[in-house]
């Protein structure tokens, strides 16, 4: 399904068919990866998360360096890119934007982790802090409102009507952070306020194009490509599009290419086993068997909120997004659940159709 995706969307949507190719292949190589060389072995799965997360953290620590040795760096990020970089400060990212899944995925797995793995309170409080500092610097208003999002839906199903008490110590948490230390100790010019500040000064803001997106979409509501058109050739004469740009909201524009249809059933097809599992995870998400599976479970649920205002999603090969996709899938089958419980049969179930 993702690769019809792909076609639909790149090669008779876009007419990009170099994207489709270098996405095709990155994605098929990811899954390679896990469905033959990880396979059913719980330790290299173990290793494999760990490495990424600590490529993200290695990303997170350079991007707080790059605030105050930005000429040392970015040429750094750019030889292990090989890539130029667009935008600074950020950390193993050409763009800021980019780097904005990066923080998503990487804040909301680790303050989830020290819940289901029953951390003592001040590393909850420690760890929360710290990717709190990571988002505040790292400039990505998205990320944060993901990383919000993701980590209430996790309090609300960890702890029911107890979570109002967390989500109220979360933001008593974040406020002191913000009073007594981000505000005077670290820089006051490339931070997440002072970005939020420069936007609203200008005309770019996601809802304004989110609306011109629908409007577009309305005026094809069967989709672009059974009109026989592109992006550029239904906005060309809408200021809100100049040059081709996108409403940066990556499910829109898939709707808008593929019309209601297409678009609600691949992405009911791509997402359903997802779906499927999250139902499985959420209802008993205190069971030790799924404490890394709710990690990345909530983790790749932020990274699907980011992308409601970027471009970058499943079907773009996003770093983060794929990996967290395949790793869940392939972690439904490697854990197990213990003997003489009632959701063993749910979990067999849901690894046959997996497989």
């Amino acid at each position: 399904m993702l690769a019809f995706g792909l076609l639909l969307f790149y090669v008779i949507g876009t007419g990009d068919n170099l994207s489709f190719v270098a996405y095709l292949i990155t994605i098929v190589t990811c899954a390679l990866y896990f469905n033959y060389f990880v396979g059913f072995n719980k330790r290299r799965f173990t290793v494999s998360i760990i490495i990424f997360f600590l490529l993200l953290l290695l990303s997170m620590v350079i991007m707080v360096l790059d605030h105050s040795y930005q000429s040392i760096i970015d040429p750094l990020r750019s030889r292990m890119l090989d890539d130029r970089i667009k935008q600074s400060p950020s950390g193993l990212a050409a763009t800021q934007f980019t780097f904005g899944y990066q923080i998503a995925a990487f804040t909301t797995f680790a303050v989830v982790a020290t819940f289901v793995f029953n951390r003592h309170f001040f590393i909850k409080t420690l760890v929360l802090c710290i990717c709190l500092v990571f988002i505040y610097l790292g400039m990505n208003r998205s990320a944060f409102v993901s990383f919000s999002l993701a980590l209430t839906v996790f309090l609300l199903a960890y702890y029911r009507f107890k979570a109002v008490f967390f989500i109220v110590a979360v933001l008593a948490v974040g406020f002191g952070i913000y009073t007594y230390f981000l505000k005077n100790n670290l820089d006051d010019k490339n931070n997440i306020l002072s970005k939020n500040q420069a936007k609203e000064a200008n005309d770019f803001n996601r809802a304004g194009m989110a609306v011109e997106n629908l409007k577009v979409y309305a005026d094809y509501p069967y989709g672009l490509i059974f009109y026989g058109k592109n992006w550029e050739d239904a906005t060309y004469r809408n200021p809100a599009f100049p040059f081709g740009l996108s409403s940066h909201n990556a499910y829109l524009m898939f709707l808008t290419y593929l019309g209601p249809f297409l678009c609600i059933g691949l992405l009911a097809a791509i997402y359903y086993r997802i779906i499927r599992l999250s139902r499985e995870i959420i209802s008993h998400i205190r069971l030790k068997h799924n404490t890394i599976l709710a990690c990345l479970l909530f983790s790749f649920i932020s990274v699907s909120f980011n992308a409601l205002s970027h471009n970058g999603w499943l079907l773009t090969a996003d770093g983060p997004t794929l990996f967290l996709y395949f790793s869940l899938m392939q972690g439904a089958k490697i854990y197990s659940l213990p003997p003489k419980n009632v959701f063993v049969e749910n979990v067999a179930e849901l690894v046959n159709a997996v497989c």
